[in-house]
C-alpha cells in the first residue's frame, strides 16, 4: 500500500528519509508514513501531508542546495578549485547517467510531484464536500500543491530536457519530462511528454493555483509556503523561458504587487542585512527556512559555495563595479589564495554569531528577478523606455548608475546589458546555465586558472547540452526513456 510523507514539522523545511529507486517509476513508499486510501479523507490531513510535500521540495537533494545550484556551477560564472570533488562533472560539463546530482535532483524532484498530485487529486475529490474556513483552507493547499507540482516540473525539465526556446528556435518537439497528472501507481508503464506539453501543463497548474489562491481569498503570508506573489513570479519565469513576453512581463508585475511593492536594498548595509540574519529578506517571496536545529550541515548551499570550494569566477567578479552594493556579501575565507580561492558562502553565508554558512536561508523566488524579467520581456517587445526604468531598479545597486540616462541605449546594448545584470544579481540563485541556453549565446566554460579570466572550454554554444536522464530511472524499465545522443551534446577540447 503507498505511503505519503507526513512529518511532524509544519514551519521547517528539513529533509527526510531516502527511499530506493526500486523498479517502479516513482516508488515513494515511507516508512511510518500515513496510509493514502485513509489519510487523506480530511482538510487538515491534507494539510499535514502538504507539509511532508514541502519537507522533500525543501531537501537538499531539492531547492535547498542540489537542485538550485546546478544551474549556477554548471556555467561561466562559477569556480571550482579543485580542492574537493563536489559538483565537478556538472562544473566542467563532464555528466554521467550515474551521477549522484543528476540521479537525487530527479528522484526529489518527482518525489514533490508525486505528493502534490496526490494532494490535488484527494483535495479535489474532498472540496465539494466542506464548506466556510474548511473550504477556503482546502482551497489555499490546493494552490500550493499545483505551485509546488508546477516548479519540480519545470526545474525537471529545464535540466533533464533540451531548453523550450532558443532565441526563437522552437524545441518544444523535444522530450521532456513525465508529466504527472494523476498519481502514478505501482507497476505503470509511463511515456515522456515533449518539452511543448509540460510547459503547457506547467503553465495550466500554475493558473489553477492562482485561481485557487483568489478563491480562498488567502494564503499563509508568509515566504516559507507558496503563495500568491511566489506563484505570479514562478509563473513569470516560466513564461520568460518560454519566450511569451507579455506573460512574462504582466505576471512579473503581479508578483511584485501582490507581495506588496516593496522597495530594494541600495546601501551595502541593508544589502548585507538581507543575506546574514535568518528571514530577512524583505526582497524574496519564497525561500527554504533553515535553522541551527534543522539544517543540511555538509550538504548545505552555504557549504558549497564555502568550504566545498565554489566561488564566483574571475570572469563574474569583473562584472562588478568596485562599490556594487552586492559585494557586500562577498568575502575570502581564511584559507583562501588567489589561485585556489576560497568563498565565504556569498549570500548563503549564514547568520549569528560566528556566522556559519551551514545555516544559510535558501531564497527562491524574489523580486530582483521580476524587475529583471519585466525589463527582458519589455526590450523584446520593442518597449526601451519600460525595459530601462525596470532595468534601473536593480541596477542601481551600482552607485554609478543613477537614472536611466546611465543606461546603454539601442535593443542590442540594453539586451547585453541586460544579460550581465543577471549575472550579477542572480549569482547563487541559479540561472545562469537556462540563461546561457534560451539565449543561444557562445559561452567560456569551467573556468581555470584563477585569479586570471581563463577557460578549459572556449565559444562553446550552450544551447546545445541535454544532460542525461539518470541510469537508476532508465534501469526500473518504467518507460522513461535516455535523452538519445547526449554525450555528444557536450564541450570537448
Amino acid at each position: 500500500m503507498k505511503k505519503l510523507y507526513i512529518p511532524a514539522l509544519a514551519a521547517i523545511l528539513t529533509t527526510g528519509a531516502l527511499s530506493s529507486c526500486g523498479s517502479d517509476f516513482l516508488e515513494v513508499e515511507i516508512p511510518n508514513g500515513v496510509d493514502l486510501e485513509k489519510g487523506l479523507t480530511t482538510v487538515p490531513n491534507i494539510g499535514y501531508a502538504l507539509n511532508g510535500t514541502y519537507d522533500r521540495f525543501g531537501s537538499y537533494y531539492f531547492t535547498a542546495t542540489w537542485g538550485t545550484a546546478f544551474g549556477d556551477i554548471a556555467s561561466d560564472i562559477s569556480y571550482w578549485n579543485g580542492l574537493t570533488g563536489h559538483y565537478q562533472n556538472e562544473y566542467q560539463f563532464k555528466p554521467t547517467e550515474t551521477d549522484s546530482y543528476i540521479r537525487y535532483i530527479w528522484e526529489y524532484g518527482y518525489k514533490v510531484i508525486d505528493n502534490s498530485a496526490r494532494i490535488i487529486k484527494a483535495g479535489n475529490e474532498l472540496l465539494p464536500e466542506v464548506s466556510g474556513s474548511d473550504r477556503a483552507d482546502l482551497q489555499m493547499y490546493l494552490a500550493e500543491a499545483y505551485a509546488l507540482r508546477a516548479y519540480a516540473s519545470f526545474a525537471l525539465t529545464n535540466i533533464y530536457g533540451h531548453q523550450y526556446k532558443v532565441a526563437g528556435q522552437d524545441f518544444g518537439s523535444n522530450p521532456g519530462i513525465v508529466i504527472v497528472e494523476e498519481p502514478v501507481e505501482a507497476g505503470a508503464q509511463v511515456s515522456r511528454s515533449s518539452v511543448a506539453d509540460c510547459y503547457n501543463f506547467i503553465i495550466s497548474d500554475l493558473q489553477n493555483s492562482l485561481s485557487l489562491f483568489r478563491e480562498a481569498g488567502q494564503d499563509k503570508g508568509t515566504p516559507l509556503y507558496f503563495g500568491e506573489a511566489a506563484a505570479h513570479g514562478l509563473l513569470s519565469r516560466v513564461y520568460l523561458y518560454a519566450e511569451n513576453w507579455s506573460g512574462a512581463e504582466s505576471e512579473a508585475r503581479a508578483a511584485l504587487t501582490a507581495a506588496g511593492n516593496k522597495p530594494l536594498a541600495y546601501t551595502a548595509e541593508e544589502y548585507l542585512s538581507h543575506y546574514n540574519v535568518q528571514y530577512g529578506n524583505s526582497e524574496s517571496f519564497l525561500y527554504v527556512a533553515i535553522t541551527p536545529a534543522n539544517n543540511f550541515s555538509a550538504n548545505s548551499m552555504g557549504t558549497l559555495w564555502s568550504t566545498y570550494n565554489y566561488s564566483p569566477s574571475p570572469y563574474l567578479r569583473s562584472l562588478y563595479a568596485a562599490d556594487d552594493v552586492r559585494l557586500s556579501t562577498w568575502a575570502d575565507g581564511k584559507s583562501s589564495t588567489p589561485s585556489a580561492p576560497v568563498f565565504n558562502g556569498g549570500k548563503y553565508q549564514g547568520y549569528g554569531a560566528p556566522q556559519n554558512p551551514a545555516y544559510a536561508t535558501c531564497y527562491l523566488i524574489n523580486a530582483p528577478e521580476m524587475w529583471l524579467n519585466i525589463a527582458e520581456a519589455a526590450a523584446r517587445q520593442g518597449k526601451a523606455s519600460d525595459a530601462a526604468e525596470a532595468l534601473l531598479v536593480v541596477a542601481k545597486r551600482n552607485p554609478a548608475i543613477a537614472d536611466t540616462g546611465d543606461l546603454p541605449s539601442g535593443a542590442d546594448a540594453i539586451l547585453a546589458f541586460i544579460r550581465d545584470e543577471r549575472a550579477r544579481e542572480l549569482f547563487q540563485e541559479g540561472f545562469r546555465l537556462f540563461d546561457l541556453r534560451r539565449w543561444d549565446v557562445t559561452a567560456n566554460l569551467s573556468a581555470i586558472n584563477a585569479p586570471s579570466i581563463d577557460w578549459e572550454y572556449k565559444n562553446y554554444q550552450v544551447s546545445k547540452c541535454v544532460f542525461p536522464i539518470p541510469a537508476a530511472e532508465i534501469n526500473t524499465h518504467a518507460g522513461v526513456t535516455q535523452n538519445e545522443g547526449w554525450s555528444g551534446t557536450f564541450p570537448s577540447i
